[in-house]
């Protein structure tokens, strides 16, 4: 089972605070693992999406433990949408059945990540220069995001947002980046929206990553006037859709991810540039239990 990390890094209020609840819409609430069973609940659900919904491989241990896990569990902290309607009657707080867990996303920080042996992204894309030339900025990986069928809907997916932006404050983040991903393995059968993202989105050249050399694949497959701009945003995942929403850039070239069986992109946020639509929704507390993605 994996441990959860200790913040060495926090203060006692930030620590505090970053135990507290972030936000509930009805019987949903957004917070941070608390325990390597709440971990082990995150890692049961993205089995579930990854591996059972959709083309994800197990290698044996993954599938003797119907756990979706690597090394990077270990360092990160984990952000939960729980559903208190399925916690047994006079549970407490520290008594959440893995059942509860609905939804996931995996929060790495880069002082953590610089201590760790690096960020994930690091394997697709080539992120040093990125970092190096914003070394006076923050960054933070977004990872491993995944909600269970049911609650793909809106309160589900503001509540991870409002998790991340109340993480993104607390910490003083200034960046947040990470892969986000297409099914399947064919890019020709992506054209479209790959194209609509190269030539609609991408980075400017001081935000500029390239996926590394022997993993790039071309997104600029349809010429610009050749596209359909409202079909090839329908091509789009939900999760991309609302990442162009807010204002992110997209990085140069695509990755194949064989093992998960995607197509994946770089996504990019510098919190500064983030719509203030977004900043302004998800900045702001949910309110009382009565009062994605």
């Amino acid at each position: 089972m994996t441990s959860i990390k200790t913040d060495r890094h926090a203060g006692p209020a930030e620590a505090a605070a970053l135990s507290a609840s972030f936000g509930r819409k009805g019987a949903l609430e957004v917070r941070l693992a608390r325990s390597a069973c709440e971990i082990d609940a995150a890692q049961a659900v993205r089995y579930r999406v990854f591996y059972e919904e959709m083309s994800a491989k197990p290698d044996a241990e993954t599938r003797a433990r119907k756990r979706d896990f690597d090394r990077f569990d270990e360092i990160c902290d984990h952000l939960l949408v729980v559903d208190h309607s399925l916690m047994p009657e006079g549970a407490g707080e520290d008594d959440l059945p893995p059942q509860a867990v609905v939804g996931c996303y995996r929060l790495l920080r880069q002082e953590v990540a610089e201590k760790s042996g690096g960020f994930y992204t690091a394997s697709e894309y080539d992120i040093a220069p990125l970092l190096a030339r914003h070394a006076d900025l923050n960054f933070l990986e977004l990872g491993r995001s995944c909600v269970l069928q049911p609650y793909r809907n809106k309160p589900t997916v503001e509540l991870l947002w409002h998790g991340i932006m109340h993480y993104v404050t607390a910490h003083k983040l200034d960046v947040m980046f990470g892969c986000a991903s297409f099914e399947g393995t064919e890019p020709d059968k992506l054209a479209a929206p790959l194209s609509y993202l190269h030539h609609h989105h991408a980075a400017p050249d001081d935000w500029k990553v390239r996926a590394l050399p022997h993993l790039y694949v071309e997104m600029n497959r349809m010429a610009a006037e050749d596209l359909d701009p409202r079909e090839a945003l329908r091509a789009l995942p939900p999760m991309i859709k609302g990442y162009l929403r807010a204002g992110c850039y997209i990085g140069d070239g695509a990755v194949i991810d064989h093992q998960f069986g995607t197509t994946d992109v770089l996504i990019l946020f510098p919190v500064a540039q983030i719509s203030d639509r977004y900043l302004s929704k998800f900045g702001a507390k949910f309110g009382t239990p009565n009062g994605k993605g």
